[in-house]
C-alpha cells in the first residue's frame, strides 16, 4: 500500500514538473482562459504550452506557485467590442500565494468578491477601469487582507458610503485609488491614521462633509499625494494640519466650492515642499492667498499651480514670479486679477503652460516680447501652451511669436490686439493651433501661408480682401474659421487643396459669387457660409456624405431642395433667407438625424408632407458632442502625464463650435455649443406653403419650437398639437386657419410663447393652464375670436382686436411686412382676374 502511495506521489510530482504549476491553479487558469477567449485575443503562449508558468502575463515562484497575474489591457476582439467580460472573482481563491493581481482597463463586469478573502499574501490589487457589479462591499472583503499595499479601484461605478472599519486593519497600505466612482457619505477618519499611506485619491465622487483632519491629527510623514477634488466637501481645510507630512508633494482640492482653504502657516515654515498644488474653484481667502503671508512663498520646487475660478482680485501674487520660481504650469484663469503683463518681466521662465485668460490684465504686448516673460517668448523653446485670452491686452503682436519657437497652442482670443495678422509673417512654423479670434487684427491673409496648423481661428477681426489660398501649404489644417471679418471677392477654388478640412466657417463677410463645386470633395462635417452675398445652386457643391451641420442662411442661393435628402448625416440644416423654391419633398423625411430645420424666408410652396411627423428630432443615434467638437488632439506634455485633473484637460485641445442663432419665441436667439441639447425645432415661416397643417406633426413630442407663420395654411389647428409636450414656442400666426382653438392645447405646460394672430379663428380664447399667461396679442387679428367671461361664456362683443389694428405687428420685421403686402397684392389680383370677365360681360 505504501509503495502504491509512493508511486502516486512521484507521478504527481512529475506531473507538476511537466505542467509547471499545481493542478488547482492550472485548472483555474484554464477556466480564466476560456472566459477570456470569448471577448479578448488570448496571448499565443497560452495555447502553445501546458506549462502555465511559462504563459505570458503569469509569473510563478521556484515552487511553481503563481505569484503574479497581470491581465491589464488585454486586446479586445473587434467582433465583441462593447460586450462585457463577466468574471467571477471567486476563481482567484485558488491562488493562495498570489501577491499581484492586475485586471485594469478591461471594462470587465466583476462579481463575487468574497473569493478574495483567501488571498492573504496579496500585496497589489488593480481592478481599475472595470465595472464592479455591486457597491462598496468589496472594501469589506479587502479590509481583511492585511498584506495589501496598493488598492486601485478607479473608475468602477462603485456606489455607497465608505466605512471606518474597512481600512483600520490595512496597516501596510501605501496607495489607495478610488477616483471617479459614485461614493457618497463622509471621508472615513481611519484613512488618515494609516501609518504608511503615501497616496490617497478620492477625487470625482459624491463625498460630503468635512475633511477629517484637525490640528490634533497625527498625520503620517509618509503622505506624498492627497487628491480630494471634484466632490461636495465643506468646512475648513487648514494646510497647517499637514505640517508633519514631510514628504508631501501633491495636493488637489479643486472644485469643492464650499470648502474654505486656509494657507496661512502661523509664522512657521512647513517641512514639506510641494511640486503640484490645485485649488481651482474652492473658497479661497483672497487676502490670504494674494497678499500673504502664507506658506506658498516658501515652496521652492513648485512646478504646477492652479488657482483658477476663484474670484481672486488684485495683482498677481509677487511670490509667483521670482528669480527662484520653478513653475512649469500656471493656471490663474477666470479670476479678477489686474495689472500689466510687465509684472512678469523679472521671471526666468521655464513655463510650458501659461493660462491667465478671463482676467482683467491690461497693457500692450511690447515689441520686445521679453518684457512680458523674459528672456523672450520668442526664444523660449519649452513653451507648449500659451493662453492669454479674455483680458484687456492691446497693441501689436510681434511676428517672432508666430515664427521663431511658437507654442503648440497659442490662444490670444478676446483681447484688443491689433496690427497685421501674424505680424505680416506667412511661415507659421511648428504651431498646431492658433486662436486669434475676437481682436482687431487687420490686413489680408497671405496667399502663401505655410506650417503644420491643425486649427486656425481668426473669426471676429477686421481682415479684408479676398481669401486667396493659391499657394497655401497647410496640408494638416482641419479647422478654418474666418467668420465675422470684412472679406470680399469670391471663394478661391484653391481652398479645396485643404483635403483634411472638417470645419469651414466664412460666415458674416461680404463674399460673393458662386461656391466652388469642389467644396463637396472635402470631408466637411460643418460648413457655414451664412450672411454673405453668395449665389448659385447648392446641389452643385453639396454632395458630401460627412456633413452634419450646414448653414447657408441669408445669401442668394436659388433652385429647389431636391438635393437635401442626399445629406444623410445632416443634423443642423439652416437654409433660411435665400431664394429657394418648389415643394418640400417627402424624401426630406428620410433624414433620420435632423434636430434643426430652418427653411424660413424663401419661396417654398405647396402642402407639407405628413411624414414630417416621423422625423426623429433628437432621438437619432448621431453623437452631438462629435458634431460640435470637430478637432481633438493631445499636446504632449510628459511632465503632466500623471496629473489626472480636469483643470489640465485644456491640454487636450478640442475645437468646439462657438454659437448658433435660431429664431424662436419671437426673436433671434444665440445658442452656445450645447445648441442641440437646448433647441430642437422647425422654422418654415415666411414662405408660400398652403393646405392643411398635417396632424402628424403632433408626433414631434421632442421639438421645442415650431414656426409655421406667414404662410397660406388653411383648415383647423390640429388637436394632435397637444402631444407637443416639449414645445416652448408655437407660432401659427399670419395664415388662413379657421375654426376653434383646440382645448387640448391647454395641456402644453412647457409653452412660453403662443401666437395664432391674424387668422380666421373663432370661438373662445383658451384661458386655463399655461394659456392663462398669454396676453391678447397672441390672438390679435381674429375678429371672431372672443374672450371667456367670468361665467365661462364667450362674450361676443369682447373681440381682442379692432379692425384698424390688423397689420401693426409687421412693422418690426420688414421681411414679413413685405411678404404680407405681397400676399395681399396676389390676393387682390386673383380676385380681379376672376371678377373682371364678369364685369365686362355685364
Amino acid at each position: 500500500m505504501l509503495w502504491v502511495l509512493y508511486i502516486i506521489s512521484m507521478s504527481m510530482f512529475y506531473f507538476y514538473m511537466i505542467c509547471g504549476c499545481i493542478v488547482e491553479e492550472r485548472i483555474a487558469l484554464i477556466h480564466i482562459r476560456s472566459t477570456l477567449e470569448k471577448r479578448y485575443t488570448v496571448p499565443i503562449s497560452w495555447k502553445q504550452s501546458d506549462n502555465c508558468c511559462s504563459w505570458e502575463r503569469v509569473r510563478c515562484n521556484n515552487s511553481t506557485r503563481v505569484l503574479d497575474l497581470n491581465f491589464s489591457k488585454i486586446k479586445v476582439n473587434s467582433t465583441t467590442r462593447g460586450e462585457c467580460w463577466n468574471l467571477n472573482m471567486a476563481i482567484f481563491s485558488a491562488f493562495h500565494e498570489l501577491q499581484l493581481l492586475d485586471l485594469s482597463y478591461n471594462q470587465a463586469c466583476l462579481q463575487s468578491f468574497d473569493g478574495l478573502q483567501g488571498l492573504t499574501k496579496l500585496r497589489y490589487l488593480d481592478l481599475s477601469h472595470n465595472n464592479l457589479m455591486g457597491s462598496v462591499d468589496i472594501l469589506r472583503y479587502l479590509g481583511k487582507l492585511v498584506s495589501l499595499e496598493v488598492i486601485n479601484l478607479d473608475r468602477n461605478s462603485m456606489s455607497g458610503a465608505l466605512q471606518d472599519t474597512d481600512f483600520r486593519n490595512l496597516k501596510n497600505l501605501r496607495r489607495l485609488h478610488l477616483r471617479s466612482n459614485q461614493l457618497n457619505g463622509s471621508i472615513p477618519g481611519s484613512l488618515f491614521e494609516l501609518p504608511l499611506l503615501e497616496y490617497l485619491d478620492l477625487s470625482r465622487n459624491l463625498l460630503q462633509g468635512h475633511i477629517p483632519i484637525s490640528s490634533a491629527s497625527n498625520m503620517s510623514s509618509s503622505l506624498q499625494t492627497l487628491k480630494l477634488s471634484d466632490n461636495f466637501l465643506n468646512g475648513t481645510f487648514d494646510f497647517f494640519w499637514l505640517r508633519s507630512c514631510t514628504m508631501l508633494n501633491t495636493v488637489s482640492l479643486s472644485r469643492n466650492a464650499n470648502l474654505a482653504i486656509d494657507v496661512k502657516f502661523h509664522g512657521q515654515v512647513p517641512l514639506f515642499q510641494l511640486s503640484a498644488l490645485m485649488l481651482s474653484r474652492c473658497d479661497l481667502d483672497n487676502n490670504s492667498i494674494i497678499t500673504g503671508p502664507n506658506f506658498l512663498a516658501t515652496q521652492r520646487h513648485l512646478k504646477i499651480l492652479d488657482l483658477s475660478n476663484n474670484n481672486l482680485s488684485g495683482n498677481i501674487p509677487s511670490w509667483i514670479f521670482t528669480d527662484a520660481a520653478t513653475l512649469t504650469y500656471l493656471n490663474i484663469a477666470r479670476n479678477s486679477l489686474v495689472g500689466s503683463l510687465g509684472s512678469m518681466r523679472q521671471h526666468k521662465s521655464v513655463l510650458r503652460v501659461l493660462n491667465i485668460s478671463m482676467n482683467c490684465f491690461s497693457g500692450q504686448l511690447p515689441t520686445n516680447i521679453s518684457l512680458v516673460i523674459p528672456p523672450s517668448l520668442c526664444d523660449i523653446t519649452t513653451m507648449k501652451i500659451l493662453e492669454l485670452s479674455s483680458n484687456k491686452l492691446s497693441g501689436e503682436v510681434p511676428s517672432c511669436l508666430f515664427t521663431n519657437y511658437p507654442p503648440q497652442v497659442l490662444k490670444l482670443s478676446s483681447n484688443n490686439l491689433g496690427g497685421l495678422i501674424f505680424g505680416g509673417a506667412s511661415n507659421l512654423s511648428i504651431a498646431r493651433e492658433m486662436y486669434l479670434d475676437s481682436n482687431n487684427f487687420e490686413g489680408t491673409l497671405s496667399s502663401n501661408l505655410s506650417g503644420n496648423l491643425n486649427v486656425l481661428d481668426l473669426h471676429d477681426n477686421k481682415l479684408s480682401g479676398q481669401l486667396n489660398a493659391s499657394f497655401w501649404h497647410l496640408s494638416s489644417l482641419q479647422v478654418l474659421n474666418v467668420a465675422s471679418n470684412r472679406l470680399t471677392g469670391e471663394i478661391d477654388p484653391a481652398i479645396c487643396k485643404l483635403t483634411n478640412m472638417q470645419l469651414l466657417d466664412m460666415s458674416d463677410n461680404n463674399v460673393s459669387g458662386s461656391t466652388p463645386n469642389c467644396i463637396g470633395t472635402l470631408p466637411l462635417t460643418f460648413l457655414n457660409l451664412s450672411l454673405n452675398l453668395l449665389s448659385g445652386y447648392p446641389s452643385y457643391f453639396l454632395n458630401s456624405s460627412y456633413i452634419a451641420a450646414l448653414d447657408l442662411r441669408y445669401n442668394q442661393y436659388a433652385g429647389d431642395l431636391d438635393w437635401v435628402p442626399s445629406l444623410h448625416w445632416i443634423k443642423l440644416l439652416l437654409l433660411g433667407g435665400n431664394r429657394f423654391e418648389g415643394w418640400i419633398s417627402e424624401n426630406l423625411c428620410h433624414l433620420r438625424h435632423l434636430n434643426i430645420i430652418d427653411f424660413s424666408h424663401n419661396k417654398l410652396l405647396g402642402s407639407l408632407p405628413p411624414c414630417i411627423g416621423d422625423i426623429s428630432f433628437g432621438r437619432g443615434p448621431y453623437d452631438t458632442q462629435a458634431l460640435f467638437s470637430i478637432y481633438d488632439s493631445i499636446v504632449n506634455l510628459d511632465e503632466f502625464a500623471n496629473i489626472d485633473d480636469p483643470s489640465f484637460m485644456f491640454i487636450t485641445s478640442q475645437y468646439s463650435i462657438q454659437s448658433f442663432t435660431f429664431s424662436t419665441k419671437g426673436s433671434v436667439r444665440v445658442y452656445g455649443s450645447s445648441f442641440l441639447d437646448q433647441m430642437l425645432g422647425i422654422d418654415l415661416s415666411a414662405n408660400m406653403l398652403s393646405g392643411e397643417i398635417p396632424s402628424e406633426i403632433g408626433n414631434l413630442s421632442n421639438i421645442k419650437s415650431l414656426n409655421l407663420s406667414n404662410n397660406f395654411f388653411t383648415g383647423q389647428i390640429p388637436a394632435t398639437f397637444a402631444n407637443l409636450s416639449a414645445i416652448e414656442s408655437l407660432d401659427l400666426s399670419h395664415n388662413g386657419l379657421s375654426g376653434e382653438i383646440p382645448c387640448e392645447l391647454t395641456q402644453l405646460w412647457s409653452s412660453e410663447v403662443f401666437s395664432v394672430s391674424y387668422n380666421n379663428l373663432s370661438g373662445c380664447m383658451p384661458w386655463s393652464g399655461q394659456f392663462s399667461t398669454f396676453s391678447t396679442e397672441s390672438y390679435i387679428g381674429n375678429i371672431n375670436l372672443h374672450n371667456l367671461s367670468k361665467g365661462g361664456m364667450c362674450v361676443s362683443n369682447s373681440s381682442p382686436v379692432k379692425e384698424e389694428d390688423v397689420g401693426e405687428s409687421y412693422q418690426e420685421d420688414p421681411v414679413l411686412y413685405t411678404m404680407s403686402a405681397a400676399s395681399f397684392v396676389l390676393a387682390f389680383f386673383a380676385t380681379v382676374s376672376i371678377l373682371l370677365p364678369v364685369i365686362l360681360q355685364q
